[in-house]
Formats: C-alpha cells, structure tokens, sequence
C-alpha cells in the first residue's frame, strides 16, 4: 500500500496503516478532509465519512442531539426490540442497562456529577497516594540497571493496579481483569473498518469471555452490599441517584463497571508508552522535565495530542443534512470522528509536529473528546500519568531506548506498539519514599 500513490488508495483501516496514519492524515487535510466511505454507514443504504478537521470533529462531539451517538441509537434499537434480557448476550445486556441511567444530555451530565465524578473525575486526587504507592512498587522491579520492556513493567500494569483499587476488586485478580479488559477491546484492536466488525466466531469467543467477567461482577455487587468497603462499587450500591430519584440495580452497577473497565485500561497504557517514546526521542527532555516539574503537565497533554492513545472512533451520526467543509453529508450518514488527525490540524495548532512545553491551552486537545460526552475518566487518567512521571523523573537517573526496538504498533485503532525495550538507570538513592 502506498499513501503516496493516489488518494483512492488511501485506507486507514487495513492492516498495517497503523504504521503510515500520520502521513495519511496530511494528505487527507490537504485533499480530502472529509472521506467518503461509500455504503459504509450503520445504517442499511447509508455512507461513512471521515472527518479530520479539528472544527468539525470539535462541532460534532459538542453537539450530540445535532449528530446523535451511534450507541444511543443502538440502545434505542434493543429496548425497542422487546428481547427479554435473559435471552441477550452480555454486552446488550450492558447497554440496556445505561439506556436508563443516560439516554439523555441531562442524565448523562448526572451520571457524571452523581456517579462516576466522585470516583474517576476531575476531583481524583482522593486517589494520589494509591496510585503513587503503585507506580513506586513497580519501579522497584526495575533493574538498577539495564533493559525492560517499559509496557510490560509499568505502562501496562500502571493501570490495571489503579482501576482493581478504585473499583474495589482483589489485587490477585487483576490477570483476569486484564483479560477481560482485552476481551471487551476486541472490535478495537481486530474489528474490520471503520465500524470495528468482528466476525461471528470472534463475537462468539468475545461472548464467551466476558459471560465470566459479568458473573464476576455481580458476585462483587452482592459482596460489597453486605461487606462494604472504601471503593466505587460500594459507592454504587449505597447511591441514591437523585435523577431518578432511586437506587441502582445489580445490572446498572455492572453497566457502570463494565464502562469504566473499557475506558480505563488500555487508554492510559497507550499514553504513557508513546509519552516515554517521546521522551527518548528527544534530545535533552528528560533532563529538562527532572528539572521543572511544572512542565509535566504540558508535556502530557502534548503527548496525548501528538500520539492520541485513541486515534478515532465511528461514534456519531448526522440528525440532519449536514455540510463539512464544503462536502454536503447527508441525513443518516455516519461520522469517523478521527481525533488524531484533529489533533495534529494546522489550522488549530501552531506547528503542530512539534511538542511544546510552552503551548497554551494545551488541554484543548480532543484524545479525550469534548463536550458533555467527554470521556468520564479523563481526571483519572491525567492523575495517572503526572504522577507516574514524577515518580519515574524522581527515580531514575536516565531513561533510553535500548537497541532491537521495531516500533511496530499492534493492529486495531489504538496508537500503541506491541512492545518498548529501554535501558533505565536507577539513581543510586533511588527509593519510595
């Protein structure tokens, strides 16, 4: 494939595009800022359209009964459908179950401030002990000096450790819990096109996983109601949501769980992985982030928007006819919201290829979405990274690549490699305190 060769050819789903997004996204700014993908809608008859503009990506999200969510309609279509609940598979079952918590721009805002907010929102500091304490026991398993593969030894796990103490689930779970995780991103990483399609037999194995993930859940729903801790699925059994003026269900609580698990893992991997590519490429920014950390925050959020953990999504669809960019977009179409090419747009961003640490408004970056479907765990997540790499700049005297990396990403929509090799040296008083 060659991106270079006519703009017919150009497809950022097939495999191996992972490897050329960048370049592609150049060319589509330059010649087609909003692709066409013929008969590729949700909808029987309808078309797809990649948008790559930050104004109108940002116009979209902020906007969602203009553009209703694809997930909204899908929620529609099964409680319309009069399927009993136990004849569904799990992940309809999920959805039917926020259907009553948020079908609508008021309720999802009070899903927010009620029930995710408290526990992964903008207010996380609650968490700053726990997740320092688990960034410090990892890097305590690096070698004093010498290779690791950064994503096994602290991307990855980072995490995980945090979302099993925030949810409240047993640290000796947390293997399984990642394999769930990896089972509920399974249209992400091997889905077919924009609409992220798994086969029969895949949707099968999908289903089949995660039949043990919901009976895990419910078993911890039971337990915290009669052995309640300090942790978010306690919380959720104990709330009265005042939009609806009653209590959970088991199910809802297992539709909130499951959402935060999605959201939660893989995302936050990504972001400190390709941040730490970042950093080594560099010349001269470990150093000068060990030495102001006042720049941390920038240099995450520049991370997010140079290397966007989730490079885009078929989200959303057209209410109405619509025009992007001159490109007439008719009623019933469906939007590829593709976020990384946004957030690299010259026309938002001032020399957009380059990370600067004195970018203003750096948050305004669309990794997480905008609007008032932004993404719930964007606090946790930013909480993750600062900490992690303060703790990381504190403890380690240099951070490299090590020889043999391929940088080869996986497959899927995720921006992440399959692995990270780094040489790090431990400062001789390296410790956690």
């Amino acid at each position: 494939m060659s991106f270079r060769s006519r703009l017919g050819n150009l497809d950022l789903f097939i495999n191996g595009a992972q490897e050329r997004w960048y370049e592609a996204y150049d060319i589509l700014h330059r010649e087609a800022p909003v692709l066409r993908l013929g008969g590729e809608g949700f909808f029987p008859g309808t078309d797809g359209f990649v948008l790559t503009r930050y104004e109108d990506i940002d116009r979209v999200v902020k906007d969602p009964l203009r553009f209703p969510p694809i997930s909204t309609l899908m929620l529609e279509q099964i409680a319309a459908s009069d399927t009993p609940v136990e004849d569904m598979d799990y992940i309809n079952v999920m959805m039917v179950s926020m259907l009553t918590l948020r079908p609508t721009v008021e309720l999802w805002r009070s899903h927010r401030k009620e029930l995710t907010d408290p526990w992964v929102g903008p207010g996380s500091g609650r968490h700053t002990e726990m997740i320092t304490g688990h960034a410090d026991e990892l890097i305590d398993a690096f070698p004093a000096s010498g290779e690791l593969d950064f994503i096994q030894a602290f991307a990855r796990p980072m995490p995980q450790r945090v979302l099993a103490a925030v949810l409240g689930f047993p640290p000796e779970d947390i293997p399984q819990l990642a394999e769930w995780g990896e089972a509920q991103v399974m249209p992400y990483v091997y889905g077919e096109g924009h609409l992220n399609k798994l086969t029969d037999e895949q949707l099968a194995a999908q289903f089949k996983q995660l039949d043990g993930f919901k009976e895990y859940v419910q078993e911890q729903v039971k337990r915290k109601r009669v052995e309640p801790a300090d942790d978010m699925i306690t919380f959720l059994t104990q709330a009265h949501y005042e939009a609806l003026d009653r209590p959970l269900t088991d199910m809802e609580i297992n539709g909130i769980v499951y959402a935060m698990v999605i959201g939660g893992l893989e995302t936050t991997q990504y972001a400190l992985e390709e941040q730490a590519q970042l950093i080594c490429e560099q010349p001269g920014l470990f150093e000068t982030l060990k030495a102001d950390r006042s720049l941390i925050r920038t240099f995450i959020e520049e991370g997010m928007r140079l290397r966007s953990p989730t490079q885009g999504l078929s989200t959303r669809t057209t209410g109405q006819d619509e025009v992007f960019q001159g490109v007439e977009v008719p009623a019933g179409s469906t939007l590829h919201l593709r976020w990384g090419a946004a957030n690299v747009d010259e026309h938002e961003f001032e020399c957009p290829r380059e990370l600067k640490l004195d970018r203003k408004a750096a948050s305004r970056h669309l990794a997480f979405s905008a609007g008032p479907r932004v993404c719930p765990g964007a606090g946790i997540s930013r909480l993750e990274q600062t900490i992690a790499w303060n703790r990381l700049l504190d403890r380690l005297e240099s951070m490299e690549f090590a020889p043999g990396n391929t940088f080869e990403h996986q497959p899927g929509i995720m921006l992440g490699t399959k692995e990270l090799k780094l040489n790090v040296t431990l400062n001789s008083t390296s410790t956690a305190d």
